[in-house]
């Protein structure tokens, strides 16, 4: 994940960019339940983003009642059983990335539910296989902190990558210098317009829908639909064998257009994609005292197992479809 983190500082952007033409994509692979045992890797190295956490491998996960999986539908965990020594490496949690990477793509994940509460830094995203990172990109599909309730979208990339102020999107934009080395690893971000986009409010409205596209020609755009919006397109809602992102899918949360100021082709390359949730740590950490869950971010992660009751993911599917 991030080496580092900046809090973001937000600030408006305008929809002013006229939407660009789509391309058709087919499935590539559909990951389902148990599909993913065998589609992701389990990793346990220490959390490059600092966070109070102890990644488990997955003999552990399942034994330990962090993941399970049904025919429709997978889940993971953190730990909410247990108080963690200050001696430990934090609180057992998994992260996990997918063995194949993929290009030009749409991402699709239909989600029931995300991890929620003090401390928690869950993030959906998508990494450059061959690296070494921010070399070949980083798309945060899904992240946030803390308490929050709106998801923010962005990119981490290797230098000379920046996005205009006003684009062609919903959301907000919070930075536009997507270099991993500006600004704290701060990336270039945008905030979703809705307020149900993120934690415990996503969760409340029964969760919905992501789905990320990123070509050469349109750059890389996010779209959110809670469950109940009768704007959720069919073929997302119904896992078609084929999508195309158009004009029905309406205009996008965020949007990174491919332009002078950041070559798609230079910046991104073969993505593998990642699931993983952290606690504390560069940017949860640093936001906890001003989030009203208290003053001490990792005190309160190893001695409130309770806390973490709703620190999960609940997939239902996650589809990836490629260019015909």
């Amino acid at each position: 994940m991030r080496t580092g983190y900046a809090y973001p500082l937000f600030c408006a952007a305008l929809v002013t960019l006229l939407p660009i033409a789509s391309a058709h994509y087919s499935l590539k692979d559909a990951y389902i339940g148990h599909d993913f045992y065998s589609g992701f890797q389990w990793e346990t190295a220490a959390d490059p983003t600092h966070g109070r956490v102890n990644y488990v491998d997955q003999d552990t996960a399942t034994s330990r009642n962090l993941s399970q999986a049904t025919d429709n539908k997978f889940i993971m965990r953190a730990d909410n059983q247990n108080v963690v020594s200050p001696s430990a490496r934090g609180r057992d949690s998994v992260r996990i990335s997918s063995w194949n990477a993929y290009g030009d793509s749409v991402i699709v994940l239909d989600i029931q539910h995300m991890p929620e509460g003090c401390s928690t830094w869950p993030a959906f995203w998508t990494l450059s296989q061959k690296g070494p990172w921010p070399k070949g990109g980083e798309i945060d599909i899904i992240e946030g902190v803390n308490m929050a309730r709106q998801n923010l979208v962005s990119l981490h990339t290797s230098p000379s990558c920046m996005m205009p102020q006003q684009r062609y999107q919903a959301g907000n934009t919070i930075s536009t210098n997507c270099d991993a080395k500006a600004n704290f690893n701060q990336g270039c971000g945008t905030q979703s317009s809705k307020g149900t986009s993120y934690g415990s409010v996503f969760n409340t409205v029964g969760g919905g829908f992501y789905a990320m596209a990123r070509s050469v020609d349109d750059g890389i755009r996010v779209w959110f639909w809670q469950r109940d919006d009768p704007l959720v397109p069919q073929q997302i809602r119904d896992g078609w064998g084929s999508v195309s992102p158009d004009p029905s899918w309406g205009v996008p949360e965020a949007s990174f257009p491919n332009a002078d100021f950041c070559d798609y082709e230079s910046h991104f390359d073969q993505h593998m994609i990642v699931f993983d949730l952290t606690f504390c740590g560069d940017w949860a950490g640093a936001d906890y005292p001003n989030s009203g869950c208290g003053s001490n971010c990792e005190d309160f992660v190893n001695n409130n197992p309770d806390a973490f009751d709703n620190a999960y993911w609940e997939i239902n599917a996650l589809r990836v479809y490629t260019p015909n």
